[in-house]
């Protein structure tokens, strides 16, 4: 397995010295945020993403994922306003289009939060039919789609990998799989280890970050409670052979050159324990 750091710590950064700063703490790959100021819909030319596909190589960094600006703003794939619905699909394809420009493989999804008056059912009628429009987009560019499940705060639809395994296999989707992050199945009471184990091969993408088991505060891994030895067993165990992606908070975009040097060196020390 190899680390991954998502672009999203470096918020006051641009993008490229935000791929400069990955590589020099120790990275292997970057989880490129398609928020601004980094890759928003649209907001890169062609030049500018082949300099940035060029300063990916110069600095041994692969993209290990695309992540959309998500979790209830600017998009929402289960939004009852359909304008707002077509809308966040067609964000998202743009996004599996600036994803694939700089050589992600793969496109991470939110599966959103109903509205007050909203069932769940049409919550998830309405993402089912998103996600159909998005899966057949990504397939003309060989592109993975990965849903993430989180907590009661970010989603009410898909707070577990179970349930999100439960709608990948129903919809039957051959490049829609599942994001574990063990952060989100902490706080929600799912264990990683048996979620890694009941996934298989629909285990697309890993993130990892630490908190304290009631809010998903994304801090570094040791800050807080999570074990995360059997975690990385159980990904061996799989055959799981992807990025482990920490993906740090808000707390860290003023001063995240420390934080992402403490992750890349804790993890290391794991990944060697097993």
């Amino acid at each position: 397995m190899k680390l991954s750091l998502s672009s999203f710590i470096y918020f006051n950064y641009p993008l490229d010295e935000a791929i400069r700063r990955t590589a020099a703490a120790g990275f292997e790959g970057i989880d490129i945020w398609g928020g601004r100021p980094h890759a928003y819909r649209n907001d890169l030319s062609e030049r500018e993403i082949l300099a940035l596909r060029q300063l990916l190589q110069d600095q041994g960094l692969a993209v290990a994922s695309f992540i959309p600006a998500q979790f209830r703003y600017p998009s929402s794939l289960c939004s009852p306003n359909e304008t707002i619905r077509r809308d966040s699909v067609r964000y998202i394809q743009d996004s599996i289009e600036t994803a694939a420009a700089l050589g992600a493989p793969i496109v991470s999804v939110c599966p959103g939060h109903t509205l007050y008056g909203q069932s769940r059912e049409d919550g998830m009628e309405r993402l089912s039919e998103s996600l159909w429009a998005i899966t057949a987009f990504a397939t003309r560019h060989t592109m993975r789609v990965a849903i993430e499940p989180a907590d009661k705060y970010e989603t009410d639809l898909l707070p577990t990998c179970a349930d999100t395994l439960a709608l990948v296999e129903k919809l039957g989707y051959e490049n829609l799989g599942v994001l574990l992050d063990n952060g989100h199945a902490q706080v929600v009471g799912e264990s990683s280890v048996h979620a890694v184990q009941l996934l298989g091969d629909r285990l697309f993408h890993v993130h990892i970050d630490d908190n304290n088991g009631l809010r998903d505060q994304h801090v570094v891994p040791g800050d807080g409670v999570f074990d995360f030895l059997p975690f990385v067993a159980a990904l061996r165990e799989a055959g799981y052979d992807g990025y482990l992606a920490a993906e740090l908070g808000w707390d860290y975009t003023v001063d995240p050159d420390p934080a992402a040097r403490l992750t890349c060196e804790r993890m290391r020390r794991i990944l060697s324990q097993n």
